[in-house]
């Protein structure tokens, strides 16, 4: 069946057979390697990408479902401003080791400043993160650097423009 969706942007199309993931056709015929998987049952976060502008689990969307749709992937959101600076904070900080789960953790941090008004705490990234797993670092420094853009506006405002350019 051939699938046709907005890729990062760009608009793509793919014959593949409907009921495969959204999570392989962007790793296998679209090279998004960024979209790792962890668990293949939702649970470990490391699959995310952005889904008509919200945060899902590839590895749970099968590829019929973003026929006419909008996926973005980390490979996209690098080329935002505020990227760079979180991804550097990220790495100053600790809060990355093996780097599997980080993509995950990225798009799941983008999402989280993109909903909130800038008024976040400890506990309320901790459950924003739920669905995101670590093997290697313990949660501590991951929840810290996200907690350190917690009160500067202009980072959240590049965020938000960030996700305003990809409605």
């Amino acid at each position: 069946m051939l699938i046709k969706f907005n890729l990062n942007n760009k608009d793509v199309q793919v014959d593949v057979n409907p009921k495969k993931r959204l999570l392989d056709v962007l790793r296998e015929d679209f090279g998004m390697t960024s979209v790792k998987e962890g668990c293949g049952k939702g649970e470990c976060g490391a699959c995310t990408v952005f889904f008509e502008g919200k945060r899902v689990n590839s590895c749970l969307v099968p590829i019929f479902q973003a026929a006419d749709k909008k996926v973005v992937t980390l490979e996209h959101v690098k080329s935002w401003e505020a990227y760079k600076i979180l991804e550097n904070s990220f790495i100053e900080n600790g809060a990355v080791q093996c780097g599997f789960c980080i993509p995950g953790f990225i798009m799941s941090t983008v999402s989280l400043f993109n909903e909130t008004d800038g008024k976040l705490n400890k506990p309320m990234i901790e459950e924003k993160l739920g669905g995101n797993i670590c093997r290697c670092t313990g949660y501590s420094k991951i929840v810290d650097t996200i907690y350190s853009f917690a009160d500067d506006t202009a980072f959240l405002m590049k965020i938000k423009e960030g996700f305003t350019n990809e409605k």
